[in-house]
């Protein structure tokens, strides 16, 4: 394996074990901010060792160990760590007589458990809501600042203030490594939904890079997802959520090509989907609209994938019902965002214009700014109205706001598709 091979290498292992190597490691030492910067040091031992001795055969496991030992000789150097010393002595006794099988076993351990432990530890109310998303998305997604603001729509300096203040503020206060009991549970559980479901989103359409989708961290938040819902039997919003990513997860297969192009939602190959999480994700539906409880975010937007999942081709969806629940959103959570996505729709069930209508009202709107899909949506619409000059600068906008490549080079192509319809209708 060449040196460009195993730094490749390096950062796939990077992207994949990152959120379960700071969830453990916070567990060993009890401070997020701590547990980031021991797992940056060993990638950092990585990046130097790597190339010479070559990727471990458990790659995750000598990250772990590489922390931890810096972890032990850290603590043996202060002194002023002492009180801590005592109370780690005995895990780093018995973490230290494990063979590296038993390492091995040991780093897979309750992983998921670590991982719920950090997303209610950053998602404490000590925080702001903003900054409980953005510490989550940075030690569980493994997302760079930038990445971040480009998901928040807010200056990239803005999210790293956040995510320095944030963990020192979980330091000061000693926020406690667990998941919360009884109230403090459900006072927590709307910020971790949606921390959750940002993850989610994240793996689904990578905000940046070179590739379409992430999936590891589509399955880290379906993981998340399932055990918070083991954890909360009774709350509907918890399964709306899982029913919601179990259903988008399940396209996944059809989502891209051979070379890694996005195929859209219209042109996607249905018998890809997955049809055990459409069931799985359908059944959570219905356990979430039983509970009688009136619908949430989660569920209408779950009732919004399960009409998508329930039609065998394009043309057999209910747009109407989508475009009312979409309606019912709207009035739920007041969004751009979510009234861009009506939009969608409305011009589906009522045709083009009516959805231009509704997407040229939001063309003010500040936080938009830089959405890309506001032109790309508003390019698709023109297009459909033959109004293919309009069209293509809206295309091409799209595609300089992108920073996913893959999709830059999507909207392109759809710019170029437009300007030969344009040539050739004159």
């Amino acid at each position: 394996m060449t040196a460009t091979e195993t730094q490749r290498a390096i950062h796939a292992v990077w992207r994949i074990e990152s959120a379960r190597l700071i969830a453990g490691l916070t567990r060993f030492v009890r401070d997020v901010g701590r547990a980031e910067e021991l797992a940056q040091d060993a990638l950092v031992a990585a990046l130097e060792q790597w190339p010479k001795s070559g990727v471990p055969t458990n790659p995750g496991a000598w990250l772990m160990a590489t922390a931890k030992h810096r972890a032990i000789d850290e603590i043996r150097r202060n002194q002023r760590l002492e009180r801590k010393h005592e109370e780690l002595s005995h895990e780093m006794q018995a973490w230290q007589e494990q063979s590296t099988p038993d390492l091995d076993a040991a780093l897979d351990d309750d992983v998921g458990d670590d991982l719920l432990r950090l997303v209610f530890t950053a998602c404490h109310p000590v925080l702001s809501s903003e900054a409980r998303v953005a510490l989550t998305l940075r030690l569980l997604g493994g997302l760079t600042t930038d990445e971040i603001a480009r998901a928040f729509l807010v200056p990239e300096p803005t999210v790293a203030q956040r995510i320095v203040r944030a963990k020192r503020t979980l330091a000061e206060a000693k926020v406690p490594f667990e998941v919360p009991r009884g109230p403090e549970l459900a006072e927590r559980l709307s910020s971790v939904l949606g921390v959750i479901y940002l993850i989610f989103n994240e793996g689904y359409s990578a905000t940046a890079g070179d590739d379409w989708m992430r999936p590891e961290l589509c399955q880290d938040a379906l993981r998340l997802g399932r055990i918070l819902a083991g954890l909360t039997p009774n709350e509907p919003e918890v399964h709306g959520l899982v029913a919601l990513m179990e259903i988008q997860a399940s396209r996944m297969r059809a989502r891209t090509g051979p070379t890694g192009e996005p195929i859209l939602l219209l042109d996607q190959n249905r018998a890809l989907w997955d049809q055990l999480l459409i069931r799985r994700g359908l059944a959570e539906l219905d356990r979430a609209e039983q509970s009688g409880a009136p619908r949430g975010p989660y569920v209408l937007q779950a009732a919004i994938a399960a009409c998508h999942a329930r039609a065998r081709t394009p043309e057999a969806t209910d747009w109407a019902r989508i475009a009312g629940l979409y309606g019912e959103l709207v009035q739920l959570m007041p969004s751009p965002v979510v009234e861009l996505n009506r939009a969608v729709a409305i011009s589906m069930a009522f045709g083009p214009a009516e959805g231009l209508k509704l997407v040229d009202a939001l063309l003010p709107e500040p936080s938009l700014k830089s959405y890309h899909l506001l032109p790309s949506v508003r390019g698709d619409l023109l297009s459909k109205l033959g109004r293919f000059d309009e069209a293509r600068k809206e295309f091409e906008r799209a595609a300089s706001l992108t920073r996913n490549a893959r999709e830059r080079k999507l909207l392109l192509e759809r710019a170029e598709a437009c300007a030969e319809s344009s040539r050739a209708r004159h």
